[in-house]
């Protein structure tokens, strides 16, 4: 089975969110993979939280980097502190074969090892784990101010997110990895919540607050290509120059590493 793997250089929010929603437009019958990082900050908001868009002042720095994901869950800062995964899977695919929540087991494993290799102390939660934990109820709003199951913590402080779409086209999941940590005031301030940061920068962390040191987005990123090019079943080099010419989210030709 073919993985398409594509390194892109650094998006905005719109451009990853299309080319999700494109991938789903029509039958996937093989797998996709996509690696993301963001020059600015911007805002994700879940399928639901159409309520939240409305709250924010047209003359807030974040305005214009405000958009709506198919997946549901919580607003989601990206920018520079991040580097996230898109997943295009066949519905029919092994790794979907058992489920919705523990589709996500084999990607969150994946993360804690990733993590663990990098010398952080890091564990996929199950979600008997997740019942016993008693998230703050007013970050409710937030992607980070919660657990999921099998998403990945550091002693109970979360670095990597998970969502996932569903459509009889095909899945895609996705993840969010903090590098560093993000500006929480940013995202609590546009929504309304300012008294939220300080909340949310208690429950996350990020491989520079545990390992001391900044991390370089491309490096991560490498690493994850790796990883998941080998759970995909796809020879990296063979994928990465056989598709190095389809197109950005935002038009212009893919571009094979990271840049900031």
């Amino acid at each position: 089975m073919d993985a398409r793997i594509v390194f892109v250089d650094t998006v905005t929010q719109q451009q990853e969110q299309l080319w999700n929603a494109a991938q789903l437009a029509r039958p996937v019958t093989e797998p996709r993979l996509r690696l993301w990082t963001y020059r600015v900050p911007g805002v994700v908001l879940g399928c639901s939280q159409a309520a939240l868009r409305a709250r924010i002042d047209s003359r807030h720095a974040l305005a214009a980097s405000v958009v709506q994901r198919g997946s549901g869950g919580g607003a989601v800062l990206t920018g520079p502190w991040m580097v996230s995964a898109s997943i295009v899977l066949p519905p029919d695919h092994a790794l979907m074969a058992h489920g919705t929540v523990a589709s996500y087991r084999w990607l969150g494993a994946l993360h804690a090892g990733l993590l663990r290799d990098a010398g952080i102390r890091a564990h996929a939660i199950p979600p008997e784990e997740v019942r016993l934990h008693q998230a703050d109820a007013r970050l409710k709003w937030a992607c980070y101010g919660g657990l999921s199951p099998w998403e990945v913590v550091v002693e109970q402080r979360k670095i990597v997110g998970l969502a996932q779409l569903r459509r009889r086209t095909g899945v895609l999941i996705t993840s969010g990895t903090l590098i560093a940590r993000p500006d929480w005031s940013l995202l609590c301030d546009a929504l309304g919540q300012p008294g939220d940061a300080g909340l949310l920068g208690d429950c996350t962390t990020s491989y520079a607050e545990q390992l001391g040191a900044p991390v370089m987005a491309e490096v991560l990123a490498e690493r994850l290509h790796h990883m998941l090019t080998d759970v995909l079943g796809a020879g990296s080099d063979a994928a990465l120059h056989r598709h190095s010419s389809l197109p950005r989210a935002g038009g212009g030709p893919a571009r094979t590493v990271f840049q900031h």
